[in-house]
């Protein structure tokens, strides 16, 4: 899942997703006050636009090329270039500035634990004190088997997983999978969605 990977997959279509936001961030995040926010793996930017056009401003990273040059031509068309900054970046490899965001969004982004923590690590933090961490990802009952061609979610960091992992300095306020919000993807059966909001604890 390298960045020749992705831009060979947009690339295969004039566009891969709806554009729309993902129906979790619309459900955890509308209550909440307009601030910085990272978008992580924003891909064709339909969650960095929806953020921006509610007054955030955005921090949208993304490691194929081909996206975020639709992703930047979107926002322009809605009229929120100003307030987005479009970044390539392989979080294997860079981190985010720490302690710098208000929201840290990664919906259904692959966290793989080959490449260590490092990445999840530095996704951590990035929140800011008072800040939320979001992470969603597909129920893994959904995910094809690896004989199917699917991946094995144990190669992934979960969003359960990241629970886990997080300290004294996290409440954790939602820790579920629920039912989507929004249709399966093309060609998935991805029904349920598993969900974790935490918020880091003011300095």
């Amino acid at each position: 899942m390298d960045a020749q990977f992705w831009d060979e997959r947009y690339s295969s279509r004039d566009q891969l997703f709806s554009g729309r936001p993902n129906g979790v961030l619309v459900t955890e995040v509308s209550g909440l006050p307009p601030g910085q926010a990272l978008d992580v793996g924003c891909g064709e930017g339909g969650d960095a636009i929806w953020l921006a056009r509610r007054g955030w401003r955005v921090t949208a990273l993304d490691i194929s090329t081909v996206a975020l040059r639709r992703a930047a031509k979107a926002a322009a068309d809605a009229g929120v270039a100003d307030r987005i900054a479009w970044t390539r970046t392989d979080l294997a490899v860079t981190h985010p500035p720490a302690q710098c965001f208000d929201l840290v969004s990664a919906q259904y982004f692959p966290l793989l634990r080959r490449d260590g923590d490092a990445a999840l690590r530095g996704l951590l933090a990035a929140v800011a004190p008072g800040g939320i961490l979001l992470v969603t990802g597909h129920d893994t009952a959904d995910w094809p088997a690896p004989e199917e061609g699917g991946h094995d979610p144990r190669d992934f960091f979960l969003p359960s997983d990241i629970a886990a992992l997080l300290g004294d300095e996290w409440t954790i306020e939602v820790d579920e999978t629920r039912a989507r919000v929004d249709p399966a993807p093309e060609g998935t059966r991805h029904a349920r969605d598993t969900v974790l909001r935490a918020r880091r604890r003011p300095a």
